[in-house]
């Protein structure tokens, strides 16, 4: 599929996209190229293949589950307007 200029006028104007009409040629070829791309992937028969969450079969490196910081809660409530057993109070706004 091949789009021309005005196809990315009007996919620019739908997608409330600024684009100048000197990029308008440059953009065409672009989302063109991408298009093309997606339909030769589309050729591509998948009957077989099982849907995969990650190309690669790595597990997701964790960090130690560990405390790094030190609690400041009793500092950062000292200068809260009202607080009332480790809460902080706040005016009702839904009545």
């Amino acid at each position: 599929m091949s789009l021309v200029r005005d196809d990315v006028e009007k996919i620019a104007h739908l997608a409330r996209l600024a684009v100048n009409g000197d990029e308008l040629d440059s953009v065409a070829a672009g989302l063109s190229d991408i298009l093309q791309m997606v339909e030769q992937m589309s050729s591509v028969d998948t009957a077989g293949v099982t849907p995969m969450a990650h190309p690669l079969h790595m597990t997701q490196p964790l960090r130690p589950d560990r405390v790094t910081e030190e609690n400041r809660r009793d500092l950062f409530q000292s200068i809260a307007p009202q607080t009332e057993d480790g809460l902080y109070l706040v005016p009702k706004v839904i009545e």
